[in-house]
């Protein structure tokens, strides 16, 4: 996806440049904990240094909370589209997608790395981690000193990151749905398609977070948080350039034709 966007100057329009941004996020996700995975499954080893944890911990902090703005942003590009068509160059021109980008990446880092940087949660021993990633949730059922402070705060971080993102994400597309509504019938289908792949990405993304990070974990059994962190930071990031790669008319053309000109 992201050399797709680069190399097709066509596709250089602020939908596709956060679409980039949401690509490079899944990569590095996915990198941050994949190879660590691989490497208990294939030696069994199930040892885990205190540097290799915190340096999980900060960027799966960072770039989920960086993946749950990013797609404020893009359903704020669709309602500019769709709500606001001839304002949609004004309200969306590049020094405006930059600074909104810029924003996105700072307030992340702000909401989700600053605090855990500023409380520290120390495991007693990161070997007698049940999990295949450390994560800041599972750091603090093994750590030694008390961590009723940083539950409140990882509460308070999880509504600001989490829930209100995804409310802000509900009203957008009451806006466009009201919209979409009023238009003629034979419109309606270009419209809904081209929300069809960011809502199913919300969908997906969203609906695990929520279930991670605002469910009642103290329900939930040790693989169950196992079930679906590998959902979040393995198959979301790998189905979500499929996703929209299959929905969108335009990328499937680009690959086609390049596929074409390769196979010539």
């Amino acid at each position: 996806m992201v050399c797709v966007i680069i190399i097709s100057s066509h596709l250089h329009t602020p939908m596709y440049f956060f679409l980039c941004n949401l690509a490079f996020i899944d990569f590095f996700y996915s990198s941050s904990t994949v190879p660590k995975l691989l490497e208990s499954l294939l030696f069994s080893s199930g040892k885990t240094s205190l540097m290799i944890c915190d340096i999980q911990v900060h960027v799966g902090l960072f770039l989920g909370g960086t993946e749950c703005l990013l797609l404020v942003l893009m359903a704020y590009d669709r309602y500019v589209a769709i709500c606001k068509p001839l304002y949609y160059l004004v309200l969306m021109r590049w020094s405006i997608c930059y600074r909104l980008i810029t924003l996105v990446w700072v307030s992340s880092f702000i909401l989700s790395v600053l605090p855990s940087l500023l409380m520290p949660v120390r495991a007693c021993n990161p070997n007698q981690l049940n999990h295949f990633v450390c994560e800041i949730l599972v750091l603090i059922k093994i750590s030694c000193e008390s961590t009723e402070k940083t539950e409140i705060v990882i509460s308070c971080i999880s509504f600001f990151s989490i829930v209100f993102p995804f409310i802000f994400i509900l009203l957008s597309y009451a806006c466009i749905l009201s919209s979409v509504l009023k238009i003629r019938s034979s419109r309606r289908s270009k419209a809904f398609s081209t929300c069809s792949s960011h809502v199913t990405v919300v969908t997906l993304f969203y609906g695990t977070a929520l279930i991670m990070y605002c469910g009642p974990s103290s329900r939930y059994s040790p693989n169950f948080g196992k079930y679906i962190s590998v959902f979040y930071v393995i198959i979301i990031p790998m189905l979500n350039p499929l996703i929209y790669s299959l929905k969108n008319k335009e990328v499937t053309k680009i690959c086609l034709a390049r596929k074409t000109v390769l196979h010539c």
